[in-house]
């Protein structure tokens, strides 16, 4: 969400859908935009505080519900994507999937796609510790026998990067998905890229 794929109208919809049909408030689309990269859990209640624990596994459901059903429009990918993983399994490069998403939500969109075959482990949040915890960063550099050192994380919000700083990973922001440069600038990473095009370069030079 966000780095490869244009999901963010599809989540800021269905998160203020959930909302109409528990009868709480809606949160404000920005309100809503913040919340992508975190586990659903978690984003429920940075989304709605006062709501009991109970109702916001409601919402939770409610959510995943609209999601699925594509309500607020389908996700796409973006532009220049998938030639993008192609160039890179090409090179060789081992990639992987550190996600908010589900493991329900992350195998529904690699069916959809087609896009299982490039990466060689996936996390989601349902898995192990959400986003910005590095929890899912560790295991998957375990999972691959990846140094740290030679590993990067790119990701489209600060928690991606926030997540990548607090285990000394190296991290590439890009700017075309949720967050501000200047949030993505706070977490020091590497560069930032403005579209696929000036990501795939940045990738070639490391």
């Amino acid at each position: 969400d966000g780095t490869l794929m244009d999901s963010l109208a599809q989540i800021v919809r269905s998160v203020k859908l959930a909302a109409i049909d528990l009868g709480v408030p809606e949160p404000t689309d920005a309100a809503a935009r913040d919340i992508i990269g975190l586990g659903l859990p978690e984003a429920m209640q940075v989304l709605f505080p006062q709501v009991p624990a109970a109702e916001r596994e409601a919402l939770r459901q409610r959510y995943a519900h609209h999601f699925v059903a594509g309500v607020g429009g389908h996700s796409q990918p973006y532009a220049g994507a998938e030639a993008l993983l192609q160039q890179l399994q090409e090179q060789g490069r081992q990639l992987a999937v550190a996600t908010g998403k589900s493991r329900l939500g992350l195998d529904r969109v690699l069916a959809h796609t087609g896009w299982g075959g490039y990466f060689s482990a996936t996390r989601c949040a349902d898995e192990t510790a959400s986003k910005p915890n590095p929890l899912m960063l560790k295991q998957l550099l375990h999972e691959l026998n990846v140094p740290l050192e030679r590993a990067v994380m790119i990701g489209d919000t600060h928690y991606d990067l926030e997540m990548a700083q607090r285990l000394g990973m190296a991290s590439i922001g890009v700017t075309y998905g949720v967050h501000s440069a200047d949030r993505l600038l706070q977490h020091a990473p590497i560069a930032l890229c403005q579209d696929m095009s000036e990501l795939a370069a940045k990738l070639a030079a490391l």
